[in-house]
């Protein structure tokens, strides 16, 4: 585990006693071929090999398959090892190093590592010299031990599944592929005397309007130190315990009376409490450890109904509809993401509305800046273990890797009240069950003893405090299919696949943990990255920037169903591709908001990239928000109004997240083509707090079945929702006429406003900002405007542009 050392005090001499940390981050080389490059620690060699001009830029072009050489490479970094200190103990601790590594200090090995996602420490009392960490190439570790298990199904072709590595280095339907090796996380001296906190598990929960915490500490002693008495305090919200012991563990009890507790964002606050833990004997103070908790009580209700099984998840006895998003790593390098980073693209999240993010098993547990971040956000964060899409044998070496690398993060993790759930896989039980695994593993193992087995145990071991559920998705046994919508989480891929979007509506999973659908980035992100290409579809630079299975061609019909698709206009296809995108998740999200609570939550495939790609993403690999990001926003807002078709005619869905009663006057109003009004009606709803309510749709406000003509327009409270009878392509929509205007923000010399007046029905007018500069940002994503209409866009980062400009930039649905 990561230490947090507290600064000495201005008086007392804690010279000999109080542990000293040295960081190892300069001075460290890289061996390529005869030279030595600079090494950046921490690192990775794909990053080290770039600053130094050897391989270029893998997510430019083409250049990925132009640096795969490196992963298939073994790389030394090296630099020189001195210290000198009065403590009886020195160590040597890597948070990260990835993967398969040998480390010798003055010729002599101190270890052997084959876990990127584990801690390391090496005893380095009174050794100083040359210190080498020579990594084996990830290809070479896996094929070893696919050597001593055998071989297991994986979804894709490449080894993941017998390395405890990030499983998407190796290439995903979104990724490239490249290996990386390397120090990725810090590496440090720790100096001490005596004893030290070796793991320190503070237990947080809430009962009877009191916080209690339960600190639960392990040491390490030195030989000098070992039996003699130590002494441990911990401290949280004005109340303190202290303990004496002579053994190698202890435990301290804090009760806090009427914490105020913590919440998911748009339920409460998030007030944070500093936990400090301080180890101490006779001479003075010896180590300390500080974490901020919350007070919160995490419950997940999986009762059966008479819907099936449910998965609520249910925070300081509020049931939570979960307005939730994946997460992959935010760079395939993540020794590159910084705090600022993860903060910037956690906000991101939840200026869309979203209070849950799920972390993928494909990839790491994340730096702690990311979980700080998501609990001072209000951001729950279901958290995978790290098995995806594949078979993971259960035999060594790999089964004491992921207990280990299990045990250590379960410890690292718990103090954040963020996290509000431990995930065993992602789509393992499914694959076993359904992608013909069964009978190609022939009764070897497969990773069920992990899910079923190894991880609920050391979960109930460590970490009681939080629900556990074995896979995502999981119908909670193998009573029922692993993937049954009617039981626990569901993941809706038939309908990306092979359907059109209107096919969310034929369900009503209970808690839809993933579905998506794909567009292409920014246009200034492609310009970007496809310097000198003239982007199409189908250009060489696009199709590689397209790592899904018949990717274009699920984009192409997903257009065709609803617009003529365009014929060499790769602008038009851009636009029409962001159109669908959009559209599709707010089918789906507004489908399911409008039957909670039978359905408890949505989780969006996916918020983020981790380079340049088309994706599902809402957020791109540069950073910049795609449509969809501004239909997140609306769609999980906490009030949320929409028109569902079904078979006994159309509802209208009042739906209100918040805290409070809704009440409102929603005006209803069938419409022709050209705006005009053909029928028009008022209803008053009052929808109570985290409630729904559903109305039919009056026949006569109802638009014909197949009509061509006629569209409704619902709206209350300035939130809007439509319903069109046909496709875009089959719906008499005039030719879209409107005007722009740009006017200057007094005071504000980097910001305009774009205001565009409707004298038509305008559909999906889009401003793609990115076009008047590639720092500019427009505050909105689609909007649908009647004649008449005008809307107010602002857009930083452009200067004064030209009004043919903007028009250039500007977007809408045309189908004439």
């Amino acid at each position: 585990m990561c230490d947090v050392v507290h600064p000495r005090p201005e008086s007392g001499d804690w010279s000999r006693t109080m542990k000293d940390v040295t960081q190892l981050t300069e001075g460290w080389s890289v061996r390529h071929e005869e030279a030595l490059l600079p090494a950046r620690v921490p690192g990775c060699v794909h990053t080290d090999l770039l600053a130094a001009d050897v391989i270029p830029d893998p997510f430019i072009g083409l250049n990925e398959t132009e640096v795969a050489w490196v992963g298939r490479r073994g790389w030394t970094y090296l630099t020189d090892l001195a210290h000198d200190s009065a403590h009886e103990r020195t160590d040597l601790v890597f948070d990260g190093l990835d993967t398969a590594a040998r480390i010798t200090l003055a010729g002599r090995e101190l270890g052997r590592t084959r876990n990127m996602h584990r801690s390391y420490r090496f005893d380095v009392t009174g050794r100083t010299g040359p210190l080498e960490v020579r990594f084996a190439s990830a290809y070479e570790e896996a094929e070893a031990v696919r050597s001593l298990t055998g071989s297991r199904p994986n979804v894709y072709p490449e080894p993941s599944q017998y390395i405890r590595k990030m499983a998407c280095s190796f290439g995903w339907d979104w990724g490239p592929t490249l290996v990386t090796a390397g120090i990725w996380r810090p590496v440090r001296l720790e100096h001490w005397s005596t004893a030290r906190l070796a793991r320190v598990r503070p237990l947080v929960t809430v009962a009877d309007g009191a916080g209690r915490v339960e600190v639960r500490l392990e040491v390490e002693r030195t030989r000098r130190g070992e039996g003699r008495p130590l002494t441990a305090r911990a401290s949280v919200g004005g109340v303190q315990a202290e303990v004496s012991f002579e053994g190698e563990e202890a435990v301290l009890e804090l009760e806090v009376a009427d914490p105020e507790l913590w919440w998911p964002r748009g339920y409460g606050r998030q007030p944070l409490y500093d936990l400090e833990v301080r180890l101490s004997d006779e001479s003075g103070p010896l180590d300390g450890w500080q974490r901020r908790i919350g007070f919160r009580r995490i419950e997940l209700d999986r009762s059966a109904d008479e819907h099936g099984t449910g998965f609520t998840l249910v925070v300081n006895g509020v049931r939570i509809f979960a307005r939730g998003v994946n997460w992959i790593p935010d760079d395939v390098f993540p020794s590159r993401i910084t705090p600022e980073r993860y903060r910037a693209r956690l906000q991101q999240a939840a200026d869309a509305n979203v209070d849950l993010v799920r972390i993928w098993g494909g990839g790491i547990y994340e730096d702690d800046a990311f979980y700080d971040a998501c609990d001072e956000l209000g951001l729950m964060v279901w958290q995978d273990f790290l098995f995806a899409c594949s078979a993971y044998p259960e035999e060594q070496p790999l089964r004491g890797e992921i207990e280990a690398e299990a045990r250590d993060n379960v410890v690292r993790l718990m103090p954040h009240p963020s996290l509000v759930l431990w995930n065993g896989n992602n789509e393992n039980l499914w694959g076993f069950r359904d992608w013909g695994w069964e009978g190609e593993l022939a009764g070897d193992s497969w990773g069920e003893g992990y899910y079923l087995g190894l991880l609920p145990r050391l979960v109930a071991e460590l970490d009681p405090t939080r629900p556990y559920t074995a896979g995502s998705p999981w119908s909670g046994s193998w009573d029922h299919h692993p993937n049954d919508p009617a039981h626990g989480t569901f993941h809706s891929w038939e309908v990306w696949n092979r359907q059109d979007y209107a096919e969310y509506r034929t369900s009503v999973p209970r808690f839809v943990a993933e579905f998506g659908w794909q567009a292409p980035p920014a246009i200034a992100t492609l310009r970007r990255a496809l310097p000198g290409e003239r982007p199409a579809p189908d250009s060489p630079g696009m199709l590689h920037h397209q790592k899904a299975e018949d990717g274009n061609g699920k984009l192409n019909r997903g257009v065709a169903r609803h617009f003529p698709l365009p014929d060499d206009d790769f602008d038009r296809w851009h636009y029409l591709t962001q159109v669908v995108q959009a559209r599709a998740v707010a089918a789906g999200i507004e489908h399911w908001r409008s039957h909670w609570p039978v359905c408890a939550g949505t989780v969006v495939w996916q918020l983020n990239d981790c380079w340049p790609v088309t994706s599902w993403s809402a957020v791109d690999g540069d950073g910049r928000l795609k449509p969809l990001h501004h239909e997140l926003r609306r769609v999980y807002a906490d009030r949320l109004l929409t028109v569902q078709p079904g078979d006994s005619g159309l509802t209208l869905a009042v739906v209100n997240q918040s805290a409070g009663v809704w009440r409102t006057s929603v005006s209803l109003r069938r419409l022709h083509a050209d705006g005009s009004t053909v029928h028009e009606d008022v209803v008053d709803v009052t929808a109570g707090p985290r409630s729904v309510v559903r109305l039919p749709v009056p026949p006569v406000l109802a638009p014909a079945e197949g009509s061509a003509k006629e569209f409704l327009v619902a709206d209350a409270d300035g939130l809007r929702a439509l319903h069109f009878p046909v496709p875009d392509k089959d719906f008499a929509c005039p030719r879209p006429r409107y005007d722009v205007a740009v006017e200057p923000v007094p005071g504000e010399s980097d910001r305009v406003d774009i205001v565009v007046s409707a004298h038509t029905l305008v559909r999906d007018l889009l401003l793609q900002a990115d076009r008047l500069g590639p720092r500019a940002a427009a505050d909105q994503g689609l909007q649908t405007l009647l004649p008449g209409e005008r809307t107010r866009i602002k857009v930083s980062g452009c200067g004064f542009p030209d009004v043919q400009d903007v028009r250039a930039a500007l977007f809408s649905v045309d189908t004439m």
